[in-house]
């Protein structure tokens, strides 16, 4: 069974997608750009915006991870709860 994504499920999720981006943008350049006496971004302004954005995928990454972890823990206790697998 395929599952068919309407146009406005995909504008949805680039508006969300775009939230995300702007907001990691922002947070980030707060964080990280405090000189605005010289057109050229410092190495180290460039260092922490590269950390920044590091440490948000592997934090996203991690989330990641662990939703689909408990997703899977779930489930196997339903398919035990109905019987459907053995006890592990």
């Amino acid at each position: 069974m395929a599952i068919q994504v309407t146009e406005a499920d995909q504008v949805k999720q680039f508006k969300e997608f775009l939230g995300t981006y702007n907001k990691l943008t922002e947070n980030c350049f707060m964080d990280c750009v405090k000189d605005f006496t010289t057109r050229e971004v410092k190495s180290e302004e460039s260092t922490c915006s590269e950390s920044c954005l590091q440490k948000y995928l592997k934090m996203t990454q991690r989330i990641s991870m662990r939703f689909q972890e408990y997703h899977i823990q779930q489930n196997e206790a339903l398919a035990q709860k109905a019987g459907l697998m053995g006890p592990r």
